[in-house]
């Protein structure tokens, strides 16, 4: 009779290791919610990763990678970017448009050292403005942590506000979806969005706003 209990016992001990095992695997839910007016938000890129990843640094240009989210809502190359780096865990986006006043929750991995959080998506109708989270601390045990984006602006096209050169799948102003012509002669650097005034098709009070734009919650979870 001792065999089969000393086996029961093993059996006991490797259940046990691996639920310890699994507890380590950990998440942030990241719920962003759009406090636009007038503006929809691009699918959202969601990262997390170790201290210093960083998406843009203000002042600076923007990659080419951020200036395609900005310009265009696509993720694909900063995705790309981000899952190729050794610093980063996870990497994944919303999958869609986010309408004003609604919000979405995306989930990723964390763990270890991997425990800051990066979020960005392109707001539509402008020609390179985006919100985003640029390399900040998650909360810790099964806390969470509420923040708020201002728009900004990526430096890297002129902002003339014209259905021509905005991609978009239907804007009021244009009686369809938008361009994605390539203005160029943008600023140069990343900067605070000042706006939409209404100097090219779209109206400045329907698509203006005040910041911020977006409400960030991040909740960790085992």
């Amino acid at each position: 009779m001792r065999k089969p209990v000393f086996v029961f016992t093993l059996a006991l001990l490797s259940i046990a290791v691996g639920v310890a095992a699994g507890g380590e695997r950990r998440r942030f839910e990241v719920t962003v919610t759009n406090l636009t007016r007038g503006q929809q938000f691009t699918p959202i890129l969601v990262a997390s990763h170790k201290e210093g990843v960083k998406l843009f640094t203000l002042g600076s240009p923007a990659s080419p990678e951020l200036e395609i989210l900005a310009e265009e809502g696509n993720t694909g190359p900063l995705k790309f970017l981000l899952a190729g780096m050794p610093e980063v865990k996870d990497v994944t986006d919303s999958g869609g448009l986010l309408d004003p006043g609604q919000s979405v929750t995306v989930t990723v991995e964390t763990g270890g050292g991997f425990d800051h959080v990066s979020v960005a998506a392109m707001l539509i109708p402008t020609n390179d403005g985006f919100f985003a989270l640029n390399g900040v601390e998650g909360p810790k045990g099964n806390g969470s942590l509420l923040l708020f984006s201002p728009a900004y602006d990526a430096g890297t096209e002129a902002n003339d506000e014209l259905c021509a050169s905005i991609p978009g799948p239907f804007f009021v102003e244009c009686g369809g979806p938008g361009g994605g012509g390539d203005v160029g002669g943008g600023e140069g650097y990343v900067h605070v969005h000042r706006g939409i005034h209404g100097i090219g098709d779209f109206v400045a009070s329907e698509r203006d706003w005040r910041n911020p734009v977006a409400m960030i919650t991040i909740q960790r979870e085992n």
